[in-house]
């Protein structure tokens, strides 16, 4: 089964198109376009920040932080965990940055977007607050969510809020980036859920086949 999962992933291609917006090239914001709503009902908005926490308590619940990577030679926290309970402290907050944003500051459903941890850094660490997709972790069978990733860029940084069937969101990792012609898909035939691994005794998020992670939202104070 770890093969199949590795074998999905090398065939998942990156599209990368030269096409830029512009009042000639309109993109026009789907009509069934669903704004994402934080736990109050808020719509999220980009120039906010939120806690990425779980759907449900005790422990199954844990907020989304930026931790230091066991093993990494990496100069910053560059691991994106989540807490073994709810009960602790609070997540890190992050900033969802999407690829229409030249409709407004609200962010969609089965819009492309990367995700920043929106937190007082170095300049030598802030490339270390953009969430990416890592290389293939063979102890693990699945690839690690972490950080370095670039904005806007055609690389492993690309991400996006999908309902769940619960009362929150499912994260997907979609290595598909289209997003000046066509920055909402709702194809998920080349996107990846995200759920936890528990390397190390510490949960971590990474790719998976089942099991992906229920989320919601909660505005940083």
């Amino acid at each position: 089964m770890k093969c199949l999962f590795l074998v999905c992933l090398c065939l998942v291609p990156i599209v990368v198109f030269s096409s830029t917006f512009t009042s000639q090239n309109p993109i026009n914001l789907p009509s069934d376009a669903t704004p994402v709503l934080d736990v109050t009902g808020k719509e999220l908005d980009s120039r906010l920040s939120y806690r990425i926490i779980s759907t449900f308590w005790g422990a199954l619940g844990g907020d989304v932080y930026l931790g230091k990577s066991p093993n990494s030679d990496a100069p910053c926290a560059n691991g994106v965990f989540r807490y073994n309970s709810d009960v602790g402290p609070s997540g890190t907050p992050v900033r969802f940055i999407g690829s229409s944003s030249h409709f407004g500051q609200g962010i969609f459903e089965n819009e492309l977007l990367n995700i920043q941890f929106a937190i007082s850094t170095s300049k030598l660490c802030v490339s270390y607050t953009i969430w990416k997709v890592g290389d293939y972790d063979a102890s693990l069978g699945t690839m690690l969510l972490e950080t370095g990733g670039t904005i806007g860029q055609a690389d492993s940084s690309w991400f996006k809020n999908v309902k769940s069937s619960q009362l929150g969101y499912h994260l997907l990792y979609c290595p598909v980036t289209n997003t000046m012609s066509c920055p909402f898909s709702s194809d998920d035939q080349f996107c990846l859920k995200v759920g936890v691994v528990h390397p190390n005794g510490k949960r971590r998020l990474a790719l998976v086949q089942d099991n992906p992670l229920d989320i919601s939202f909660h505005q940083a104070q």
